[in-house]
């Protein structure tokens, strides 16, 4: 009987239905495999088909990006307790019927599937085995792409739900799809090897004009010093239901290390941008930032659930739907999160937006519990109305992100750390710093100051990318650091420790709203009463006293927009139900569980 692997070239689609088909394809486009893998277009095909399982509702364009993950002393997502919906996530207390917690667990195996079917076939095929030079080495390159991208989507189920069925193989080759999970070690095992491999067959980017949202040697070797630093820290481990360091983390380091050193000697590849506005502007215009900072990205288009992304409308700048702009607001920061910044930072208006845009499209300054993620925003899009889908890219990768990688392993390694990693965590710092290199302060020299200095570090320069979550669980930090902001948002509510000069309002009028400016020009912009000469000290003295303030000023609860109940309490507590050694992992979803027996929901779920 001849195989059929099944592919929609215009509307790329998979049906599923339950965990024993999550890794089945239905379609109504069948192309038998001698005919698709032995054509270097089809098989390009097959390929954007795997980056399909990338985008879309279910994957980066909403729940993978800002659902799962949005958990964090940085941000999480606005709105009130409930378990089945997102914020039972973002609180650590999601139940295992929770809806969130399917489709993405479903897309990223089917994103599998399509991938073990490029990665079985492609070998297989005449056309690699006995075509033109050219034809080989494109075909290579597709190989490579299949792998890198299996990887990426095996390291995103790990993150979350921990040791998981593990398929390198496409479903009809199997007798039986009702797979145990595998341990997390093993399937990482088999991912560095696979980019390893991956990144002979993948070209550099300038070798082959590769944009951000396809994969080039630089983003593979970039992927496999990240799942190299995760297979060296903590996880919850099933057998012990304890947070655990993966065995022998050396080895891991070095891997890091060295991927993340050759990335480093390849600056005409991708490099640090001078702007770090730019990174976040590129996302929302369709093209790469100034100096190819960001290695790989997900692309967004369509306008639709399965292709698109819901990045400015779901999160991001708050703009009132009587605006053009309609959208944003779904993440909140954590209030506290804004006195990490220096006030000369860069970073921390692009960061975290303290204000919104109301009916009349003019800023107001927001209470401290409604600021929002700034990194993306509805109003730098030209789409205006009630669209929900903008075509904003999701960012996997940046070489900032590489930097640090580098001089946490080389820290680890050398038990302190070398003159490349202080230069390489000095020029993260410096970008922040533009004109302000004097108020950098000296890097620490010693093994733990340094690790404490990049977790900082890392901590202000990937706010609201859903990476500090999965940083912090590595470390075995997260329920250190969760202890630790809560009592800080307690000094914060209270007006002591390192906010006693925190205004408990602040007055404003609202001001004109211009998307094209900086985000620091809008701040600045902001008609805020404030007493001297400086107004960007105004986030850090007292309140005026009322009967200076002018006519027409309203308040915006700053420090009094923080109660008791936004640190302590069933509905909205900070994290308030996070456990440590069983809610760094979720739940599988129970429709998911129900379908396969060899399947166990473990972590006390």
């Amino acid at each position: 009987m001849k195989k059929y692997i099944i592919f929609s070239f215009i509307a790329i689609g998979l049906g599923l239905t339950s965990c024993q088909d999550y890794l089945e394809v239905d379609s109504d486009s069948k192309i038998s495999q001698d005919v698709l893998f032995n054509d270097v277009s089809y098989t390009s095909s097959a390929i954007v088909a795997v980056y399909g399982e990338l985008i879309g509702d279910n994957g980066y364009g909403n729940r993978l990006s800002e659902i799962l993950p949005q958990a964090a002393d940085d941000f999480e997502t606005s709105g009130d307790y409930n378990c089945n919906d997102r914020r039972g996530i973002s609180m650590y207390a999601t139940c295992s019927s929770n809806p969130e917690l399917n489709n993405p667990f479903k897309q990223l195996y089917s994103g599998i599937e399509r991938a073990n079917l490029c990665i079985k076939y492609i070998p297989e095929s005449s056309i690699y085995q006995n075509g033109s030079q050219s034809d080989i080495d494109m075909m290579n390159r597709f190989l490579g792409e299949a792998l890198a991208l299996r990887a990426q989507f095996y390291y995103e189920l790990i993150r979350n739900w921990g040791d998981v069925p593990f398929q390198d193989q496409p479903s009809a080759d199997y007798e039986n799809l009702f797979l145990e999970k595998t341990d997390r070690d093993v399937i990482y095992e088999q991912l560095l090897a696979d980019l390893e491999e991956a990144a002979q067959y993948v070209p550099w980017r300038t070798e082959a004009n590769i944009p951000p949202t396809r994969l080039s040697k630089g983003a593979v070797k970039g992927l496999r010093a990240r799942i190299a630093l995760a297979r060296a820290g903590y996880s919850l481990r099933r057998g012990s239901q304890m947070m655990e360091q993966g065995s022998n983390p050396q080895d891991y380091y070095a891997i890091a290390r060295q991927e993340c050193l050759e990335i480093m000697q390849n600056r005409g590849e991708h490099d640090l941008n001078p702007n770090f506005e730019d990174l976040f502007r590129s996302l929302h215009e369709g093209r790469a930032d100034n100096t190819n900072e960001i290695m790989f990205e997900v692309g967004a288009f369509g306008g639709n659930s399965k292709t698109d992304s819901k990045l400015g409308y779901y999160n991001g700048l708050r703009h009132d739907r009587a605006s053009q702009w309609n959208g944003g607001g779904g993440v909140n920061a954590i209030p506290v999160y804004f006195y990490e910044f220096n006030k000369v930072d860069q970073r921390r208006d692009v960061t975290i937006n303290i204000f919104q845009v109301n009916a009349d499209e003019m800023t107001e300054v927001a209470r401290a519990d409604s600021w929002t993620d700034g990194k993306f925003r509805k109003s730098w899009t030209d789409i205006t109305g009630p669209s929900q889908n903008l075509a904003v890219n999701w960012p996997i990768l940046r070489f900032s992100d590489v930097l640090l990688m580098f001089a946490e392993a080389d820290n680890e390694i050398n038990n302190g750390p070398s003159s490349e990693a202080i230069s390489a965590l000095q020029e993260v710092k410096a970008r922040a710093f533009i004109g302000n290199e004097d108020q950098i302060g000296t890097i620490p020299t010693g093994k733990q100051d340094f690790f404490e200095e990049v977790v900082h570090e890392r901590y202000l320069e990937f706010g609201g990318e859903s990476i500090r979550k999965y940083d912090l669980i590595r470390w075995n930090l997260i329920n250190d650091k969760f202890i630790e902001t809560r009592q800080e948002l307690t000094d914060f509510m209270n007006g002591t420790g390192d906010y006693a000069n925190v205004p408990n309002v602040i007055y404003y009028q609202p001001a004109p709203y211009d998307p094209s400016l900086s985000a620091q020009e809008v701040v600045e912009n902001l008609d805020i009463f404030f007493a001297g000469n400086d107004q960007s000290t105004v986030f850090y003295n007292p309140t005026p006293d009322a009967s200076q303030v002018p006519s027409g000023y309203s308040e915006a609860r700053w420090r009094d927009g923080i109660l008791e109940e936004y640190i302590d309490s069933e509905r909205k507590g900070f994290m308030q139900y996070f456990e440590p050694n069983r809610k760094e992992l979720l739940p599988i979803f129970d429709d998911i569980i129900n379908t396969n027996y060899n399947l166990t929901q473990d972590y006390g779920y």
